[in-house]
Formats: C-alpha cells, structure tokens, sequence
C-alpha cells in the first residue's frame, strides 16, 4: 500500500498553483492518470520517486516512510526502488540495449525474456543514436522493469509507439505486471491506450 499525503507550488503560465494530493495506491494496482498539461501529472511520479521533494507532507509504502517533512526523511531515489519510465527516455547514450540492462540486473536470463518482450533481442547490441524513438521508448521501459520492482512509474510510456507494437506491448506488461504484482501507475494524454488497462483514473483536471 502506497499512502500519499502532499502539496507542491507548481509554477504554471501566469502564476503558481498549489496541487494538492491525498490519496492511496493498493498493492498490485494500476492507476491511470490524466490531465493538461502543467497539472502536476510528472511532478507526482517524480515525487513518489524521489527525484522531486514536495513542499508539506507524507508519502508512506508498506509501512516505511520515504518521505517526512516535518521529521524531515527523504529515502534517496536508490533506496525507494522504483522503476521509471521517463517521458524523454533518459537513456544512456553511450550504452548498448544490452548495457542499459545489464547496468540494474545482472539476471541473464531475465534480461534476455526482457528483449524478446520488447522485441529488442536483434538489437543488444545498438546504441540509442542507432534506435528508433519506438525502440528507445521500449528499451526505456524495459530498463524500468529490469530491476523487478514493486513500483512502476510510467510517464507517457507509449507515445512512440505504433498501434500494433502498442497493443503488444501493453499485452505482454500487462501480464508481467500481474505476475510480478507490481503497483503500477501511469500518466497518458491518450485515454484510448490507458483505456487497454484495467484500473482506477485519477483525473488531475481540477486538482490543480
């Protein structure tokens, strides 16, 4: 169970805005999110993740907590072990397919179920400059699921994607999420493809 009690400023267009968020993320569940841009969507994930300190509040998984303000506890990102699939990638250019995976486990064989889940298993050996966008954004998620986390955050993971990669793709987690039983939550302007997931939608239009 994660239990997330926060507020940030946000800086938006003509001021700043205070989000807001209260809320619980049962164990093994799938949470979608939507909302404008500016809303607050990344911002959330960032904290969750440690990557981002919100301004007031609590954020407590299973007991342990990762962030207090007040008692001033903040777990580093490497402690909190969760997997992110960042909206831009964030890969490492001067690492192979093989490299990125091999870089959060050392499970050969884990890493090659992962390449052929992403079918990246004809391109361990490429770089990202030598990848396509959709290519990177699986390795972007592959990457993510690498370390078998029991968190998995996902920013706008399926943008480059085509449709029929797309449904594959998001097949194929759906089922490794299930069996790993990992919490999952997922920020999407495309409510078609959060749509092939089943779980709550927490709508950010109005939170803010």
């Amino acid at each position: 169970m994660i239990s997330v009690d926060i507020e940030i400023k946000l800086k938006t267009y003509h001021d700043r805005q205070l989000l807001k968020i209260k809320r619980q993320f049962a164990t093994g569940s799938i949470t979608k999110i939507l909302g404008p841009s500016g809303s607050g969507k990344t911002t959330l994930l960032k904290m969750i993740a440690g990557l981002a300190s919100p301004e007031n509040g609590t954020i407590v998984v299973d007991g342990i907590t990762w962030f207090d303000a007040v008692r001033k506890i903040s777990l580093s990102p490497q402690k909190r072990h969760t997997g992110f699939v960042f909206q831009n990638y964030a890969l490492f250019p001067n690492m192979t397919v093989q490299q990125h995976l091999e870089y959060a486990t050392t499970d050969a064989g884990w890493i090659n179920q992962l390449v052929k889940l992403g079918q990246l298993d004809k391109f361990v050996d490429h770089k990202p400059d030598h990848l396509s966008g959709g290519q990177q954004q699986r390795l972007a998620i592959l990457r993510a699921l690498a370390i078998k986390p029991k968190l998995l955050l996902m920013d706008e993971p399926f943008s480059a994607l085509d449709s029929k990669m797309k449904s594959l793709l998001i097949s194929e987690l759906k089922s490794l999420i299930k069996k790993l039983d990992i919490t999952t939550i997922i920020v999407s302007h495309n409510l078609q493809e959060l749509e092939l997931f089943e779980g709550e939608v927490m709508d950010f239009e109005g939170l803010v």
